[in-house]
């Protein structure tokens, strides 16, 4: 895959078949990931992403999400500008948008 950017659906359909090398990245705040979020995703806020570049380098795709779209696209220009290139964008949609489709979440 050498998509940059994808549909919530396809987050969903990558979601349901996650390989190993794979992360959902979350890029919400704390409190509202605890508020309901996919089931694996890691929570780092858009405003820590940079610190956690070289952990993130490690895997072989990282799918970036957040409640609209604004924080994904912002994370997902910051990594990009650190030079990581395994990463994928859901910029238009969101974990709202998930809730509403009835896709599955995780409530802490």
């Amino acid at each position: 895959m050498s998509e940059t950017h994808i549909s919530l659906v396809e987050l969903f359909d990558a979601h349901k078949k996650l390989g190993q090398g794979e992360v959902i990245l979350d890029v919400r705040r704390p409190d509202e990931f605890k508020e309901a979020h996919i089931e694996q995703a890691l929570n780092i806020p858009v405003e820590e992403v940079v610190q956690h570049a070289d952990e993130l380098k490690k895997y072989k795709r990282v799918y970036i999400h957040c409640k609209r779209g604004g924080r994904a696209k912002t994370a997902f220009e910051a990594l990009t500008q650190k030079g990581l290139n395994n990463l994928v964008c859901v910029h238009d949609a969101g974990m709202d948008q998930w809730i509403e489709k009835g896709f599955p979440v995780k409530r802490d």
